[in-house]
C-alpha cells in the first residue's frame, strides 16, 4: 500500500512515515520544507522518498497526487500555531493551509479514488459544559481562529469524498518539533515554580500511539469521524493542564512547585482556549479500533525516549 503523508517534518506526520514503513508499505513523505528534516533530537524518519510540496497550490497537488498515486492519504500538514492565527496578517494564510489546502488535498484524493484521513482538533467544540464530545455531535463552535480553520478543513473533506476518516486528537506530544511535555521540563528546571492552568480538561495523546491507530484505520473502510487520545487511567477521569504537569514532574524527578491558576489568572494567550476538551472515544471501540494506551504510560515512554528518565 502506497502512503502519502503531508506535515511529514511534525511531529505527527514523522512518526506516521515510520508507522507506515514498520509495516511494510510504501510511505512517501510530504511537506513545505525544501528537505526532510528528522526530529528535534537529530533522528530521522526512515528513509522514505520526499517531496516539497506547499499544499495551498491546487495544480502542483492535484498533479503530484495523480502522478504518484497513493492509495491513503493522511492528511497530518496544518498550520498549528493557535496564537499566531489571531493576528490579522496570519489569518488568511491560516485558513489558506488548513482549509483550502485540506480541499486540495482532498479533492485530489477524490479523483484518484484515494482514502484521506485528516487531522483535526477539539478546537472544533465550544468548550462547554462537562460532558464528552462525541465523535458524531452537530454542535461543533470554534472558539479561536485555529479552530475555525481546522471546521472548515473537516467540513473540506466531508464534502469532497466518502472515503474519509476524521479524526480529532488534542494536546499531542511527540519527538519532532515543540510540544506541552518539552516546554515544561525546561521550564521546570529553571524555575522553582510553575503556574499552570487548572481549568481546562481534556487527555494528552503521544503521537507513536496515534501513528499507530491512523495506520489501522486507513486498513479498513470503516469511514466515519472519530476521537483519538490517549486513554484515561481511570472511567470518565480526565486531567488538566495543571494535573498533566504534576505527572509530569513527578516521572521527570523534579521538585518544581506546580501552581494551579485559572484560564483568566494565567491571561498570556491571544486565542481563546476551550475549557471542556473531554472526548468520548467510544466509537473507536464499536468499530473494532484498538484503544490507545493510557496517558501516564504513554508520558513515560515519552520520557524514556528523549533520556528525561532511565527506566
Amino acid at each position: 500500500m502506497r502512503i502519502f503523508v503531508t506535515g511529514a517534518c511534525g511531529q505527527l506526520g514523522h512518526d506516521v512515515v515510520n508507522e507506515a514503513a514498520s509495516r511494510g508499505y510504501e510511505p512517501i513523505a510530504s511537506d513545505i520544507t525544501p528537505e526532510y528534516r528528522g526530529a528535534d533530537d537529530g533522528s530521522f524518519a526512515v528513509s522514505a522518498p520526499y517531496l516539497p510540496l506547499d499544499i495551498t497550490e491546487e495544480t502542483a497537488v492535484q498533479n503530484h497526487i495523480t502522478e504518484l498515486h497513493p492509495d491513503v492519504i493522511i492528511h497530518c500538514g496544518a498550520w498549528t500555531a493557535v496564537d499566531a492565527a489571531e493576528d490579522e496578517e496570519n489569518r488568511p494564510k491560516v485558513f489558506a493551509v488548513n482549509a483550502g489546502g485540506t480541499q486540495n488535498i482532498a479533492g485530489a484524493a477524490k479523483s484518484i479514488g484515494a482514502k484521506i484521513v485528516y487531522l483535526s482538533t477539539d478546537y472544533v467544540f465550544n468548550g462547554e459544559g462537562t460532558r464528552p464530545w462525541e465523535a458524531d455531535d452537530q454542535c461543533c463552535s470554534p472558539l479561536n481562529i485555529y479552530g475555525q480553520s481546522k471546521l472548515e478543513g473537516e467540513l473540506a473533506v466531508r464534502e469532497s469524498t466518502d472515503k474519509f476518516f476524521i479524526v480529532r486528537t488534542s494536546w499531542v506530544f511527540g519527538l519532532s518539533g515543540n510540544n506541552f511535555v518539552k516546554t515544561i521540563l525546561r521550564v521546570g528546571k529553571s524555575h522553582s515554580q510553575v503556574r499552570v492552568v487548572s481549568d481546562q480538561i481534556g487527555t494528552p495523546t503521544y503521537t507513536p500511539d496515534l501513528a499507530r491507530i491512523l495506520l489501522d484505520m486507513a486498513e479498513t473502510e470503516k469511514y466515519g469521524i472519530y476521537h483519538v487520545t490517549n486513554s484515561e487511567t481511570e472511567k470518565d477521569s480526565y486531567i488538566s493542564w495543571f494535573d498533566f504537569t504534576e505527572e509530569i514532574y513527578k516521572q521527570a524527578g523534579l521538585d518544581t512547585e506546580v501552581i494551579p491558576v485559572t484560564t483568566s489568572e494565567y491571561g498570556l494567550s491571544k486565542a481563546r482556549r476551550p475549557f471542556n476538551s473531554r472526548m468520548d472515544k467510544q466509537k473507536l471501540i464499536r468499530e473494532g479500533f484498538t484503544p490507545l494506551p493510557d496517558w501516564k504510560d504513554a508520558l513515560h515512554r515519552y520520557l524514556m525516549q528523549i533520556g528525561e528518565i532511565k527506566h
